[in-house]
């Protein structure tokens, strides 16, 4: 793996406080989602590997904003940033650790300037989420915030204009990763009084709310359970199509981004109703036999006279 400091050069970053920025993000998304972290810095060409980190980061803090806290407060923080943000963008400067990285891989990736104005302008729907009354809600909720929040970073995989190909690839992709984090995370949600499960849904089930809430290991949590993991799985399945329409280059990271996401259901699956009280994870030796071997890909490429896997 190469070094930080060397990814940071090849990513044209040089200023001092600009590298202490990204360096900074780099620990928190670390901290934020381990295997897909060493993916980004094992898989991808070194000179993308911070702007990535860079988008994340900024998806990440403004998920929190949105997140946590009082509704008027989070209303007021999510205000706050997102005029700091605009007026950024805007300037072409900034004086938040976040946003400084985010204006330099603009300034490189102009695409992603787009894709992060509609996530701001996308990013009130999480904040005024209360749950989904049907499924159709579910889907309109991944068009008009999960999709948009994506692109950030999967427009910098994919040079120039994206076309309707990749995003419709894109939008199977994050309706199976957006509704395995809703089941995996269903024991922290509900602890947050937020229930991400759409009611028509738990009513086929014949599931209530309570019956979530207290951890209840019966037939119909075990049947709702394992019905919205197997479409999660299904839908990561059906988006492998995404790493096709990718330059040769960036397909062993979203391969190996896909197959955790694939293992992490397995491991729901798995886990059956005791995900109401802890989320799973997939096995470690899992996640490093389907790193290495997109490695292995990955520096055949880089290695190969002609470019090509």
């Amino acid at each position: 793996m190469s070094t930080w400091t060397t990814m940071l050069d090849a990513a044209g970053v040089q200023d001092p406080q600009l590298r202490d920025d990204f360096t900074q993000q780099r620990s928190l998304v670390a901290r934020y989602r381990r295997a897909s972290y060493v993916a980004v810095r094992l898989l991808l060409p070194r000179p993308l590997v911070p702007h990535v980190i860079a988008a994340v980061a900024f998806m990440h803090h403004t998920d929190n904003l949105l997140d946590h806290g009082p509704a008027a407060e989070r209303r007021d923080a999510y205000t706050a940033w997102e005029e700091s943000v605009r007026k950024a963008l805007a300037t072409g400067t900034g004086d938040h650790p976040v946003i400084r990285p985010l204006l330099h891989t603009a300034a490189q990736h102009p695409q992603l300037t787009g894709h992060v104005e509609d996530f701001l302008a996308a990013a009130t729907t999480d904040l005024e989420f209360t749950g989904f009354a049907t499924e159709s809600d579910y889907q309109r909720y991944l068009d008009e915030y999960s999709l948009p929040a994506f692109l950030m970073v999967a427009c910098l995989l994919a040079p120039g204009e994206e076309s309707a190909d990749y995003r419709a690839a894109c939008r199977v992709y994050i309706d199976g990763s957006q509704r395995l984090d809703f089941v995996n995370d269903l024991a922290e949600d509900l602890a947050d009084e937020r229930l991400t499960i759409p009611q028509d849904t738990l009513l086929r089930h014949g599931v209530t709310r309570t019956d979530l809430e207290r951890a209840q290991d019966t037939p119909e949590v075990r049947a709702l359970l394992r019905d919205l993991l197997q479409q999660a799985r299904a839908s990561l399945a059906d988006s492998r199509q995404v790493a096709t329409l990718l330059p040769p280059a960036h397909r062993p990271f979203v391969r190996a981004l896909t197959a955790l996401e694939v293992a992490t259901a397995d491991a729901a699956l798995a886990k059956g109703p005791a995900l109401l009280t802890a989320s799973a994870r997939p096995p470690v030796t899992t996640a490093l036999k389907t790193l290495l071997r997109e490695y292995r890909h990955a520096r055949r490429f880089r290695h190969s006279p002609t470019g090509c896997l």
